[in-house]
């Protein structure tokens, strides 16, 4: 299970085993959400959330937190996703301490 980001206590990770479409899963305590990335022309041109099977979902707090750092950092998201279920390369987790 990569670790891909924190941010402000959200952990942003792949499941080793993950399918597409490209999405990130999201907790934050026992809280957990799924975001899938839908992208046209190089371009993010929706996400869609939806919730963990058993578990918890995110608040709406945390989703829109969420969803923001999406927006911002969906092409190293993408790059990430490349490198580690194309090119079945590690990948390390980053901390972005700097509000969105």
């Amino acid at each position: 299970m990569p670790k891909i980001y924190e941010y402000f206590g959200l952990v942003f990770f792949f499941y080793s085993n993950d399918h597409e479409p490209i999405h990130v899963h999201v907790r934050k305590g026992g809280r957990q959400s799924i975001f899938e990335l839908y992208i046209q022309d190089g371009n993010l041109t929706e996400i869609r959330q939806r919730n963990e099977i058993c578990s918890e979902s995110l608040s709406d707090k945390e989703v829109i937190l969420a969803e923001s750092f999406i927006h911002a950092y969906y092409k190293r998201i993408i790059e990430k996703w490349m490198k580690f279920f194309v090119l079945k390369k590690r990948i390390r987790c980053t901390s972005v301490t700097r509000k969105i």
